[in-house]
């Protein structure tokens, strides 16, 4: 998903209350309201009509949120919607927080996916009546934006209304990543056999598409345009030059990626007016790489000129491209320019791709953070180990990518993760729990300055979550009151001496300890000796807490003491609470007094 500028609008002080919440999970979003003595310190304030600020704001963002009565924004925005393609997306919230609501726009103006989010947020079912949402199919007019394709020529209309009475789609796809096709339900109208009798057809290639009706057109980026030229050509020759070239081979304008050329043309106006035009991105070589480059098409001329024997030709294979079109020569008053082209084997993207690392808490949907919850519905994929998905499944959208891996393929899914993300996606990888504390975070992040990561791209956001330790003192009280620690028990990746000393320290320092991945089918003794330093440390009347499958089916929660602890009760799934010398019982709680000198009521 990418983010938008975003306006929240709320007229009134129910409004504005509201609306502060959702600023800080909306990213690029402004709050406008009503100028009084208690308006938000961070919103915007407008005088006069609000059809005035709906006037101005229309053109210039791409999401309008109003926290106001519905019937009242439908007569608002009536008089500035022109086309689906062109209007913002409209989110209507109601000053309860209570309804969220995708007016219109759902689709181009990406308001469903910002509706999700909202929802999310306010921890409320979204409302969405797109027919593709009630199919639980991807949009075709959004299909593509995942993936940096490019939308052509097509009655959009018309297919996606035979999407929507399930009837055949004929699907090409000649080039891009497929994706897509993974998440479509069972029953599904979309026939990968060509037919020329389905209902519609979708069209997904870099080449024209034949002539049929009706149809549509993705066209994913996977062209690469050679240039070569004398100074100061124009832009308007360096564009009919490319379009020649790509109309005799049947190539679709949309799929180009970008331009390549020497580096000389660094400063080129026409070129770099082009590319800014077309969105296209740029590459330079030097003379030295291109004269490397085996092409059909060598000139001495050139190689005198500017050092390489080839140039368009070069520079398109250059950028990792397979040359289809030999190089062809145009000119005009302006001058003269060389065109090639190359294609990718995979699609450009321009999406930088994004990382949510989320904590989603012990298990219970309610115990996810909003923040979270918002991340979540923010995403193209979701990566995680398929018992923490099969808990979350409630917050999912089916046509999200879902890669679920076993328990012991923890760097398989953390690359999995980056190798997403680096393809323009944004991802979540889920833990239990939250993800810096024994969980995915730091293998990600590990991984991605494994592979030179510049800090940047793609972007990491980290969402913490509640923890078994915090989720095991809630349940029984406030036992982490004073200093604490968690130590795993589990020896995969920490050897057994280490653990064992730092149990030693823990037990002496007097730390209420938590003890993760106490034991399992294969690691019996670990506990038992861990047991066993603690009842040397400490008195054996210690409250002990044992806590499996925390907020969960079949959730259990056991108070013993050192001396009493059954090690036969604890494996994987249970965490290990150990007051310290202060902590106490009361009844079915454990308190660890801060020391705050609280007097009995006796006293």
């Amino acid at each position: 998903m990418v983010s938008n500028s975003i306006a929240v609008i709320a007229p009134t002080p129910a409004g504005d209350r509201l609306a502060q919440r959702l600023l800080d999970g909306l990213p690029n979003s402004g709050l406008w309201t009503k100028p009084r003595p208690d308006a938000s310190p961070h919103a915007q304030t407008y005088e006069g009509p609000l059809s005035d600020l709906v006037a101005t704001l229309w053109d210039q963002q791409d999401q309008l949120v109003f926290v106001l009565a519905v019937g009242a924004v439908v007569r608002l925005i009536a008089p500035f919607l022109t086309h689906k393609s062109q209007d913002p997306g409209i989110v209507v919230v109601d000053e309860t927080g209570s309804l969220v609501l995708s007016l219109c726009g759902g689709h181009l103006g990406g308001a469903d996916d910002l509706t999700r989010r909202i929802a999310a947020l306010l921890g409320v079912s979204p409302v969405i009546t797109s027919a593709s949402a009630a199919l639980d199919l991807p949009a075709v007019d959004t299909l593509g934006l995942p993936y940096g394709w490019r939308r052509g020529e097509g009655d959009w209309l018309a297919v996606a209304a035979a999407i929507a009475h399930q009837d055949p789609v004929s699907v090409t796809q000649t080039c891009g990543w497929a994706l897509w096709q993974t998440v479509l339900p069972e029953g599904h109208p979309f026939q990968f056999v060509p037919s020329e009798t389905a209902a519609a057809h979708l069209w997904i290639s870099d080449r024209q598409p034949p002539p049929r009706s009706p149809q549509v057109c993705w066209h994913p980026r996977t062209l690469w345009v050679g240039v070569g030229c004398e100074r100061g050509v124009s832009a308007a020759l360096l564009e009919s030059s490319i379009r020649q070239v790509l109309q005799s081979q049947g190539l679709a304008w949309e799929a180009i990626a970008g331009v390549a050329s020497l580096d000389l043309k660094q400063d080129e106006q026409g070129l770099l007016e082009l590319a800014q035009q077309w969105d296209w991105a740029l590459h330079f070589f030097p003379a030295e790489q291109l004269a490397i480059q085996p092409v059909p098409n060598p000139s001495t001329v050139v190689a005198d000129a500017v050092g390489t024997p080839s140039v368009a030709e070069a520079a398109a294979i250059a950028v990792g491209a397979v040359l289809i079109v030999e190089k062809q020569v145009f000119r005009d008053p302006s001058g003269a320019c060389t065109v090639a082209i190359a294609r990718a084997a995979q699609e450009y993207t321009p999406r930088p791709g994004k990382l949510y690392l989320i904590g989603t808490g012990p298990g219970a949907l309610s115990q996810i953070t909003p923040a979270a919850q918002a991340a979540l519905a923010d995403c193209d994929a979701i990566v995680g180990y398929q018992l923490y998905i099969d808990l979350i499944r409630p917050l999912l959208r089916p046509t999200q990518v879902i890669d679920a891996r076993p328990i012991t393929q923890e760097v398989q899914r953390a690359e999995a993760a980056i190798a997403l993300a680096q393809r323009g996606l944004t991802v979540a990888v889920v833990s239990s729990g939250d993800c810096g504390i024994y969980g995915m975070a730091g293998l990600v992040l590990e991984c991605l300055v494994a592979q030179g990561w510049d800090g940047q791209t793609p972007a990491v956001e980290v969402c913490p979550g509640i923890t078994a330790l915090q989720a095991l003192a809630a349940r029984v009280g406030a036992p982490l009151m004073h200093d604490f620690c968690a130590i795993s028990l589990s020896d995969l990746l920490t050897p057994w001496p280490v653990i064992e000393q730092r149990l030693t320290a823990a037990a002496q320092a007097d730390f209420v300890v938590a003890l993760y991945n106490p034991r399992s089918r294969t690691r019996l003794q670990g506990i038992q000796t861990a047991v066993d330093i603690f009842r040397q440390a400490r008195p054996k009347d210690t409250p002990v807490a044992i806590a499996r499958s925390l907020y969960r089916d079949g959730e259990t929660i056991h108070l013993t003491t050192l001396a009493d602890i059954d090690v036969d009760q604890i494996d994987m799934l249970t965490v290990v609470l150990i007051g310290n010398q202060s902590t106490q019982r009361h009844g079915d709680r454990l308190v660890t007094p801060r020391g705050y000198g609280v007097r009995s009521s006796d006293t």
